[in-house]
């Protein structure tokens, strides 16, 4: 199989971890079909805004963009839930109140029908483990056995790899990362509170703040 055939359904939310991912896979020669979920998330608007102007700087063909309104009847989750704040104090928990339940593990369901459709041998998504905000879905035990959980319950001539480039980085090696790949970090999203200007204070945004402050680099996006 030659680098011009191989397919990559890369998950993307618009953020700075799976926009690096993207773009990873290809820089390693891979045709990139896009994947983006509306899930009545907070930052909805700006985060589909976002995976738009990615994927037209990455010239993707192929996008999917899929509605799903059951997280926000289920709640239990600051993302999407509007009567349930977003921390902005910077106390650790063990499971954060901005974990959504079993995200990752319906995203990458619903990516693996997608993926089998498609004829892509990989699935893409930006988990971290390592410097992330302590979600159980982002471990790469768990992903790994996602892996192996999709090829058992799809056809036999149906192999597909789920990679997870940056499970093992930090923020600051993310930015410097993509930095050196020329990842346009300006068109990233990663606030869980407001779609105009990040917030500067939720988990998300101190993550990505103290990653370019590590390397030692500015942050191209606004902030209030």
């Amino acid at each position: 199989m030659n680098k011009q055939t191989k397919k990559a359904l890369c998950v993307m939310s618009g953020g700075m971890d799976s926009t690096l991912s993207a773009y990873m896979m290809k820089n390693s020669g891979y045709e990139i079909i896009a994947l983006h979920f509306n899930y009545d998330q907070r930052t909805q608007t700006k985060e589909l805004e976002c995976f738009t102007k990615i994927c037209n700087d990455l010239d993707v063909l192929e996008r999917y963009i899929l509605d799903l309104d059951f997280f926000k009847q289920i709640g239990a989750s600051a993302l999407t839930d509007k009567n349930i704040e977003v921390p902005t104090d910077g106390i650790e928990e063990s499971v954060p109140i901005t974990y959504v339940p079993f995200r990752n593990g319906i995203f990458l369901s619903m990516a693996a029908a997608i993926a089998e459709k498609e004829g892509a041998q990989v699935i893409s998504i930006g988990v971290v483990e390592e410097d992330s905000s302590g979600y159980p879905d982002c471990r790469e035990s768990y992903i790994k056995s996602m892996q192996k959980s999709i090829n058992l319950g799809t056809k036999d001539e149906t192999k597909i790899e789920i990679k997870m480039p940056l499970v093992h980085l930090k923020k600051s090696q993310i930015v410097q990362k993509s930095l050196e790949l020329n990842v346009p970090l300006h068109l990233t999203w990663s606030c869980y509170k407001n779609e105009n200007k990040s917030c500067g204070v939720c988990d998300s945004c101190r993550l990505r703040l103290n990653g370019f402050k590590l390397a030692r680099v500015a942050d191209p996006i606004e902030y209030e």
